[in-house]
């Protein structure tokens, strides 16, 4: 077998991993209902379901008839993208979007404040979203990481998010310039390791190829065993990265059979 083929082999491995974790997002600022139902219709393609797919509220109902009766929930942003609504209207959103039949909603921290010392007003939040979206509709809830000053303060956030009720950390809104990093992922790892209870992750922004991915990947099967990613604890929060693991998997079903001599 040629080096060709086992790099198409390996690539696709990789891929048809990663596809069923897949949040595919579109949170562009002027999406469209016509978006959505491409969006949708991307996310039950036939070479592999996603995990979710991830919209702005206003698009909360329309995805969720598209997706009725498919496994793929809907995920939803509150306090997005700057994270400095006042808890009042957060709450309102939030309301509102598990009313139109959210599955997931995806809080963004007050990092700003967290990290300037309110960590009461941060942990307030999330417990008070927490407190709204019941199970099984899950929280996920965005640190914006790639901001931080260092990853103490990384880890002293999602520590305060996971004790506050966190179903899942995410590292980034997809945002701002620096958006989820080796190092980021690795600490929130090692604090859902550390913390006793079931949490998911949830590395977003930035990924576009199969080997950005991959890169988290092997990250959680080094921290956590390489049988923990599933889409229960593992979700990557990506829009362009879809393209490139079809790609890939077509790129393995259309390779010849090696030959004896490969």
């Amino acid at each position: 077998m040629n080096a060709s083929h086992d790099e198409t082999r390996a690539r696709a491995a990789w891929a048809r991993r990663i596809l069923p974790l897949l949040d595919l997002t579109d949170l562009t600022e002027d999406s469209s209902p016509a978006d959505i139902v491409d969006l949708c219709r991307s996310a039950m393609d036939p070479r592999g379901a996603v995990a979710a797919v991830c919209v702005w509220p206003r698009h909360v109902a329309e995805a969720c008839a598209l997706l009725d009766g498919t496994p793929i929930t809907v995920a939803t942003v509150v306090n997005f993208p700057a994270g400095t609504s006042p808890l009042d209207e957060v709450l309102a959103e939030t309301r509102a979007v598990l009313d139109s039949g959210a599955d997931e909603v995806d809080l963004v921290l007050p990092w700003e404040a967290f990290l300037e010392g309110d960590v009461e007003a941060a942990r307030t939040m999330v417990a008070e979203v927490r407190a709204t979206v019941s199970p099984p509709r899950l929280l996920k809830v965005i640190l914006e990481a790639g901001l931080y000053p260092d990853q103490e303060a990384v880890r002293r956030a999602a520590e305060l998010a996971i004790d506050a009720g966190a179903d899942f950390v995410k590292t980034s809104t997809g945002k701002t310039a620096v958006s989820a990093t080796s190092d980021a992922v690795t600490t929130l790892l090692e604090v859902i390791r550390e913390r006793g209870r079931p949490v998911g992750i949830k590395p977003s922004g930035g990924m576009r190829t199969v080997e950005d991915a991959a890169a988290f990947l092997a990250i959680a099967d080094a921290v956590m065993g390489d049988d923990w990613p599933s889409p229960e604890t593992f979700r990557f929060g990506a829009s362009s990265l879809h393209t490139d693991l079809l790609r890939a998997i077509d790129a393995d079903l259309a390779a010849p059979l090696p030959t004896s001599q490969d």
